[in-house]
């Protein structure tokens, strides 16, 4: 559970970062996307004052319309990530090819993939939205800064990070081993300690699934969704409640509050078998924090961080949470 921490005084996140060890390369890269996501709050308060919400007339990678914010996140992630020298290359959802910045050395070791504003859908009803963050070290010997090196360099995940742009704005961090949260303060810019040591309770009594899909829901998905949706008179014994905020930073970020499940399956459909979310800039990243936390992480019944993406934007089935539900779902794989 989230536990307020009683010792954490005014720690900011540049503070947290140096009393991880962090390097001054990656602690540069962090930094930069807190003060990416800063701006990026900034422009969503005033959104809907200046229409920037709606629609761009735009379709990006994915087929899916962009938003006039999409862009505009977009452009601001990428100005602040190609100051960077120790930043070889930029994956975004809004474009289709690999990012090169002027300013990459030769021997830049880092790779971002980022969604740089998640849920854009629910812009115009002001619901939650967010980024993502995902940051890859490249294998020796560096090679050219292709897609084939961004899709090498999967295994060596040195830090992964989402924003949820709510009431508070929220930055949730991991470097590998434990996960903090950071809450920004928006007089000065700073994001400063809240939590140090988040924790996903192992069992819970939430799921999280766009039920819409159900007639498409593969065997083993709808076996588990059957049993929560039985409650106290089915094999699980209690009764479930079923959460859908339509921005996968919100629904994960009620994983660390409250535990539970967000599963987004395979669907039995033409073009369902792989999934929705991208693997490089949405699971694999939320993975990391998942069980950075003590969660579970799962692709079908397979370990999610385990999977090797085709391309850049390859989609990936995901299921992730606390640890009982994952493994109860993948039991019946």
């Amino acid at each position: 559970m989230l536990e307020r921490v009683q010792d954490a005084g005014d720690m900011t996140l540049g503070d947290w970062l140096d009393g991880q060890g962090t390097s001054p390369a990656l602690a540069g890269i962090l930094h930069h996307f807190a003060d990416a996501a800063d701006e990026i709050a900034a422009r969503l308060r005033h959104a809907h004052l200046h229409g920037e919400q709606q629609a761009a007339g735009q379709i990006n990678v994915q087929g899916e319309e962009q938003k006039q914010l999409d862009i505009i996140a977009h452009d601001i992630a990428v100005e602040h990530f190609s100051t960077l020298p120790q930043v070889a290359a930029l994956v975004s959802e809004e474009v289709p090819d690999l990012i090169v910045p002027e300013r990459a050395g030769p021997a830049a070791p880092f790779i971002l993939c980022f969604d740089p504003l998640d849920g854009s859908s629910n812009l115009e009803v002001n619901g939650a939205v967010g980024s993502i963050l995902s940051v890859l070290e490249r294998p020796l010997p560096y090679g050219a800064c292709d897609e084939a090196e961004v899709l090498a360099s999967v295994p060596n995940q040195r830090a992964a990070a989402y924003v949820l742009y709510g009431p508070a704005t929220l930055m949730v961090l991991t470097l590998g081993e434990t996960v903090a949260s950071f809450s920004l303060d928006e007089a000065t810019g700073t994001f400063h300690l809240v939590e140090s040591d988040l924790s996903i309770p192992e069992t819970a009594n939430e799921f999280s699934i766009n039920m819409a899909h159900q007639r498409f829901f593969t065997a083993p998905v709808a076996a588990y969704v059957e049993e929560c949706l039985a409650g106290e008179t089915g094999p699980r014994g209690k009764p479930f409640n079923m959460r859908w905020a339509a921005a996968m930073v919100a629904d994960v970020h009620r994983l660390f509050v409250r535990g539970g499940i967000f599963i987004y399956p395979a669907l039995d459909k033409p073009g369902g078998a792989k999934g929705k979310l991208r693997f490089l800039y949405e699971a694999h990243p939320m993975a990391m924090l998942v069980e950075a936390a003590g969660g579970r992480a799962i692709s079908g019944n397979k370990p999610l961080r385990d999977h090797r993406p085709e391309g850049l934007h390859a989609r990936v089935p995901v299921a992730l949470g606390s640890r009982e539900e994952v493994e109860r779902l993948a039991g019946h794989y």
